[in-house]
């Protein structure tokens, strides 16, 4: 450990740098953080034998959060039950964002399957240690998928009794809301978001919308929630004018139906994949049993787009609109969203839904609006490109090449949904 440290240090004192040494002494920074990690989470569990309330007593020591604290006490009790990867987090092999990602999962089941659970897991820590935590918590969610022989009916049972909505007013008299949706609830809520926000906004956005893109996009849904809960709620038992006598408001009666794009693997036998069969992508990153699938796709459209390769085969509508249009349309939209869970750049985990849709061959230098020149890229990486020097080419599989200003070269293969 006073290797690293010492490392570290060499590093800092040295202006200049070689980027091969850089790198070094952040994997050297990684292992001290995770050992620290261990060691907080050997104190916690001290502690936790003598406190009461164990949060508190780590939150006032510690000088954190009491979400933090929480989260420290979650960690603590999970390495306690996982020796294993105890001492991979003690080696530096894993991260705490890993146990956070097995903790996580471990609350997708039931209490008492917990244990064996954690022992699919313990035979995974070669795979979390090549992998991030992203990728290894998507891992996990299939050792749950896994293990539950009902399909998850009992955990959803579990959620949909933990439903919540609460309401307060900050120290800025700004009025607060906060929830917690079962996955199939939190899909319906998610879905009639994304229609209002495009019927409302698509043309024109209120008064005071911010210019920075995330923080517009939650700007506009707090006003299409708002508008949304307002319209539901005056025409609660088929009213069209709400309790005051006002009309209700046309857009939330003409949103129309949500739509929910179905991806089949055409490489795959009978169009599965990984054990999976074909997936649904819903607006939000939860998992529905398969039960109630034929309810939610019922209330809505169900678009298929086929795919092979991680490309996309076939998918309704006009994919390739040439010079006449800049804009995407939306069946370009369900095709990329088949191909792409986030930014297409290697490592960003921005949603697809916050992402802009970019041409690799730039409108302004006479790219076309065709599926093969488009690809999602976040905002941060969208200014990179147009801004910052990088360039992105691809091939006619979707094979990416990212070519950076200081000369690395980074390549993907074709574009994955799930990792790890």
């Amino acid at each position: 450990m006073q290797r690293r440290i010492e490392r570290i240090e060499q590093v800092r004192r040295v202006g200049g740098a070689e980027r091969s040494t850089v790198e070094a002494a952040l994997v050297a920074e990684r292992e001290v953080r995770a050992w620290l990690d261990a060691a907080n989470s050997d104190l916690v569990a001290l502690l936790s034998a003598q406190a009461s309330f164990p949060e508190a007593a780590v939150a006032e020591v510690s000088r954190c959060t009491a979400r933090e604290a929480s989260r420290a006490t979650e960690r603590s009790a999970t390495l306690d039950r996982s020796p294993v990867f105890a001492h991979a987090l003690n080696d530096g092999a894993v991260t705490a964002g890993h146990i956070d990602a097995i903790t996580r999962g471990a609350k997708r089941v039931d209490p008492a399957r917990r244990d064996e659970l954690l022992g699919r897991i313990d035979a995974l820590v070669d795979v979390a240690s090549a992998a991030t935590p992203e990728q290894f918590e998507r891992r996990i969610r299939r050792e749950v998928r896994l293990l539950e022989s009902d399909d998850g009916t009992q955990r959803l049972e579990r959620q949909q009794r933990n439903v919540r909505l609460s309401s307060w007013t900050d120290d800025e008299g700004m009025w607060c809301v906060r929830g917690r949706f079962d996955p199939v609830l939190g899909v319906r809520v998610s879905a009639a978001l994304d229609r209002v926000t495009e019927a409302l906004f698509s043309e024109a956005v209120p008064a005071h919308c911010p210019d920075d893109p995330v923080e517009k996009q939650r700007f506009l849904r707090a006003h299409a929630f708002a508008r949304l809960a307002v319209g539901n709620a005056a025409t609660e038992g088929g009213s069209d004018h709400d309790p005051g006598g006002g009309a209700v408001d046309p857009v939330i009666r003409r949103t129309g139906r949500p739509e929910y794009v179905v991806v089949i693997d055409a490489d795959a036998p009978h169009g599965r994949g990984h054990g999976d069969g074909p997936s649904v992508d819903w607006p939000i990153d939860v998992e529905v049993p398969a039960r109630v699938l034929r309810q939610l796709t019922d209330e809505g459209n169900v678009v298929p787009v086929v795919v092979r390769n991680g490309v996309v085969l076939h998918a309704p509508g006009n994919l390739d609109l040439g010079r006449a249009t800049r804009l995407a349309n939306r069946a370009q939209r369900r095709a990329l969203r088949a191909m792409y869970a986030t930014c297409c750049i290697p490592g960003c985990n921005v949603h697809f839904d916050r992402c802009k849709i970019h041409h690799v061959e730039w409108w302004r230098h006479g790219g076309r609006t065709d599926l093969a020149n488009l690809i999602p890229i976040c905002a941060r990486h969208h200014s990179s490109v147009h801004d910052g020097g990088w360039v992105i080419e691809l091939g006619s599989g979707r094979e990416l090449t990212l070519r950076l200003p200081d000369g690395t070269i980074r390549n993907t293969g074709p574009p994955r949904r799930t990792a790890a």
